[in-house]
């Protein structure tokens, strides 16, 4: 079993903020949205947390941007041509049928490299278009009359409300096919040890 450290830890802070903030976003966005039926709280504390808890999301993504930014960690975020066209392939083939069959992972983890292509693609997607675009609609939602000439720009509030809302039942889903994903390491738990010490194993035979 050789150990490679993959997750230093302002990447797991960062990690770790950002998923329960999105959590805790949810779930406070199920009781804004549905009121009359979930009571888990008020509708005024609600909106509250989800207004507060919005604004910590927003600066520990600032901090990840800054942090992986400068320190040129954010190239792992871009596929090569050969990852777009043919590792896609590759490893949609590994998910879908030779995980099953016990096969080795088609591009293994390294410190260098830690996401294979699909995760590479989704991610680029996820946090460089619709989790701005998610904070961004958030932020305009809470300061509608301060924020009302850009607002008004991009198409009025039930525009700005409703890609709000869409991205939130995307971000529903997206947490329940991470929390899968994260069970597909050598064990179901070592994707998630490895996001709490920041070491990930990795079985001889994926080497």
């Amino acid at each position: 079993m050789k150990r490679i450290y993959i997750h230093p830890i302002p990447v797991r802070i960062w990690h770790w903020i950002h998923a329960i903030g999105i959590v805790l976003l949810v779930i406070t966005g199920f009781q804004i949205r549905f009121a009359q039926h979930i009571h888990l709280m008020s509708l005024s504390t609600a909106t509250t947390m989800h207004n507060w808890i919005g604004i910590i999301v927003i600066l520990d993504f600032v901090l990840w941007f800054i942090f992986y930014t400068f320190t040129g960690k954010i190239r792992v975020y871009f596929p090569s041509v050969e990852e777009i066209f043919k590792g896609t392939i590759r490893q949609a083939i590994f998910y879908g049928y030779k995980i099953f069959k016990g096969a080795a992972r088609p591009y293994p983890v390294t410190a260098e490299n830690k996401f294979n292509p699909l995760q590479k693609l989704a991610y680029l997607a996820i946090m460089f278009i619709l989790v701005p675009i998610q904070l961004l609609t958030g932020l305009l939602l809470w300061k509608v009359e301060e924020l009302k000439n850009i607002v008004d720009f991009l198409g009025g509030v039930k525009v700005v409300d409703t890609v709000h809302v869409l991205l939130f039942f995307f971000f529903v889903a997206f947490i329940i096919a991470h929390i899968y994903l994260g069970t597909l390491g050598h064990t179901p738990l070592s994707d998630y040890k490895a996001m709490i010490t920041g070491w990930e194993e990795e079985p001889e035979e994926h080497q």
